[in-house]
């Protein structure tokens, strides 16, 4: 699962150079430095400086030991909760506020009085006949449909204006008092507060009038009770000219309501100095011990504020020192690593993920140093990345964390440096699910080792050493599941593919490698065959032979769109180029990689893979179709007769386009002797040297060396001699048999 990191990938940044301005050299390193200063920020806030407290704590029923006397005046605060009820109880008591709106009774009045000068005039204007339509066309104009014997009633003069008289009465008699609309106060037992007037005044909430006791006060001034027609425009004209002069005021009440909040007071004993809090041999009550704890909170702040700038920036320094090894190990050995700024984040996502959890891990009482999980960091790093780099992440963490005060006194350093060494060491690749149960037991095993030598050596109880074993045990399981779980969007994140992501891509029954299976068997089986030979290459150079297998493995995936295109997928005397021009079978050619790229996005295919894609062919030419073309005369400069690059970047993907041009030689060879293989391996690998397409690959030529060793082998016994037999009782030539 370990990933080879010494050469930069296409995505990582490039390190300044000696010729880079200075400017541009501060702000390289000056981006990475901010990232060590938010850490070790970050590891201050979690574990900040506190000094011991003098003062002790006795519990409730205990007896004081000594007098508890105030050094100084201080107060005794209420817990969150008992703040927060009473704050709201306070609250609950502020009386609601309503404002006397006298503008309202103006707006009833100037309705009415628009009602009745619109019926008068519909009545008055209209012919007899029609009297009766058009009061009831003006009374709609104002929102009151009203039914023929009422619009008839209201077109007599007479009563018409009697009876709007008496609900103008009724407006100027109640609605100046002030009056509520209905069900404004039901919810409200008690007093309201009314302003009225630029002043306040204090009443019953049952004593306001609302609307409800309008309409049975109004009855009073009924003009003709008798008459039900009039009862129903008389109610409806109430209702629906009725302007509320007392409205609630609920942005006043809510003001009110936060200043009673705010005026709770949040101390619940103001304690003096020089007063005793309890003395010697007297019993410990509940008001005492909140008195001690606030003593106890007093003491701490008073002395981390008393120098409290030094100390602050004093501990930030300590745990940036430390953090800046880290950085510049990283700048030194791995600067790949060091200008990727989304990995260099991913190290320090890792290491405050272990610093958040050593800050959990020291809120215990008492304080366990076994659970502090440098595991973790160090599982994850040598699978993203190396092993060293690991071991340094975990000898740097363990040393962070156990410098915090309150690990000091503690066997955190030396437990968790064994652990997440142990971790680091014993990480390696993953190509079995049951390899993970083996990382558990080699960590636990460290663990319960760290735990025998410190129990033996300071003769602690059995008891006591079981107990750290197991928590180191414990640790070992959580730090490999867990990081096991967060593997894969550290991946995402980094966009780095651990052999764990290449093992799922290897399944050949996955579907883009049955697409190529069936619809281009000839690429499928010369794609197994590089796949052969560029694991046995990279297994003898030191490059990762999985990355190779699996990166030949969809190499050649564009040829899907146009298998009949591409000659190991033709029949025999059938091919489509016969008939096209020489550039645009080099179009169709070229195009694969492109094609190729395609399927990648739609299978999601990952970035390590898709390299393998492009950088196969690097940018040499279609060279049969360029030559065809200058033969038969239709050269065109307006084609394009090579492929598009970039050249090969890693040894791997350089390793498969060696084995991709020798596999192709080797297969069309008449008598593939060994001799004869090494003439075309030879051949093939000195042509693309000689062509720059390996001047970015970083190979020797050592190791080039040994790559043409490993095809020779390799392909020698994919072409092996074979025997003839004699013809078998069943009637089976020696033509259908194989050694």
């Amino acid at each position: 699962m370990t990933r080879r990191d010494e050469t930069p990938s296409a995505g990582a940044a490039r390190l300044p150079t000696k010729a880079t301005a200075p400017r541009n050299r501060l702000l390289y390193h000056g981006g990475r430095g901010a990232v060590g200063v938010a850490l070790a920020v970050f590891t201050y806030l979690l574990f900040p400086a506190s000094p011991a407290i003098d003062f002790p704590i006795y519990e409730v029923g205990s007896v004081a030991g000594d007098n508890v006397i105030a050094p100084f005046a201080f107060r005794a605060l209420k817990s969150d909760a008992d703040l927060a009820k009473e704050r709201t109880a306070v609250a609950r008591g502020v009386e609601p506020i309503y404002d006397y709106v006298a503008p309202a009774l103006d707006s009833a009045r100037r309705s009415l009085d628009g009602f009745r000068a619109a019926v008068t005039s519909a009545a008055r204007q209209s012919q007899p006949a029609f009297v009766v339509a058009a009061v009831q066309r003006a009374a709609a104009s104002w929102g009151i449909p009203l039914p023929p014997n009422q619009a008839a009633y209201l077109a007599n003069d007479q009563r018409r204006t009697i009876l709007l008289e008496a609900v103008e009465r009724v407006f100027d008699r109640w609605l100046s008092a002030g009056v509520a609309s209905s069900g404004a106060l039901d919810t409200i037992s008690g007093g309201i507060i009314i302003r009225m007037r630029g002043e306040e005044r204090r009443v019953l909430a049952d004593s306001v009038a609302t609307f409800n006791g309008l309409v049975s006060r109004a009855r009073l001034l009924h003009p003709d009770p008798a008459s039900r027609v009039a009862d129903g425009i008389y109610l409806r004209l109430l209702g629906t000219f009725f302007r509320p002069t007392i409205v609630p005021n609920a942005a006043a009440t809510q003001l009110r309501r936060e200043e009673a909040r705010r005026a709770v007071p949040t101390a619940k004993f103001e304690v003096r100095a020089g007063e005793k809090i309890i003395g010697a041999n007297e019993v410990v009550g509940r008001d005492e011990n909140e008195k001690m704890r606030a003593l106890h909170d007093a003491v701490d702040r008073y002395r981390a504020t008393e120098r409290g700038a030094r100390r602050t920036v004093g501990a930030v320094a300590f745990n940036f020192l430390l953090v800046s090894l880290l950085g510049i190990t990283l700048a030194l050995f791995r600067p790949a690593l060091y200008a990727n700024l989304r990995w260099l984040a991913m190290v320090a996502v890792v290491c405050a993920v272990v610093i958040a959890g050593a800050a959990l891990v020291a809120h215990a009482d008492p304080v366990r140093s076994e659970l502090i999980p440098v595991a973790l960091a160090a599982v994850l790093i040598t699978a993203l990345f190396d092993r060293r780099i690991s071991v340094i992440v975990a000898m740097v963490l363990t040393t962070l964390v156990a410098g915090q005060s309150v690990f000091r006194g503690t066997n955190a350093l030396f437990i968790n440096l064994v652990g997440g060494a142990v971790a680091a060491f014993g990480v390696g690749s993953l190509q079995r699910r049951n390899q993970s149960y083996w990382w558990i037991v080699t960590v636990a095993a460290a663990y319960v080792t760290t735990a025998l030598a410190i129990g033996l050596t300071l003769d602690q109880p059995t008891r006591v050493i079981l107990t750290s074993a197991g928590l180191g045990v414990d640790n070992a399981i959580g730090s490999v599941v867990i990081a096991l779980l967060l593997l894969p969007m550290a991946e995402a994140f980094t966009g780095i593919e651990t052999d764990l992501t290449l093992l799922e891509w290897s399944d050949l029954n996955r579907p883009l490698m049955q697409r190529l299976s069936l619809e281009a068997p000839g690429t499928y089986a010369h794609t197994i065959a590089i796949a052969n030979l560029a694991d046995a290459a990279c297994r003898a150079i030191g490059a990762n032979p999985l990355l190779a297998r699996v990166g030949a493995y969809y190499h050649d995936i564009g040829k899907i769109a146009r298998p009949q295109y591409f000659v190991e997928n033709q029949a025999k005397g059938r091919n489509p180029h016969d008939s096209l021009a020489p550039g645009m079978s080099a179009r169709i050619i070229r195009d694969h990689v492109n094609e190729g790229l395609a399927l990648a996005d739609d299978n999601k295919l990952p970035h390590a893979l898709r390299a393998f894609i492009t950088e196969h062919h690097g940018t040499g030419n279609i060279s049969y179709f360029l030559e065809k073309a200058r033969t038969s005369g239709e050269f065109s400069l307006n084609d394009d007769y090579s492929y598009p690059g970039p050249l090969p970047r890693s040894a791997e993907t350089a390793v498969v386009m060696l084995a991709d041009g020798v596999e192709a030689a080797a297969r069309v060879l008449h008598e593939p002797t060994p001799d004869k293989i090494r003439e075309v391996v030879d051949h093939i690998v000195r042509q693309r040297m000689e062509q720059g397409q390996l001047n970015e690959a970083p190979l020797t030529l050592r190791q080039i060396g040994v790559v043409k060793e490993q095809f020779t082998r390799v392909l020698a016994g994919m072409y092996h001699n074979r025997i003839d037999y004699p013809a078998s009782s069943g009637g089976v030539t020696s033509e259908f048999a194989s050694a």
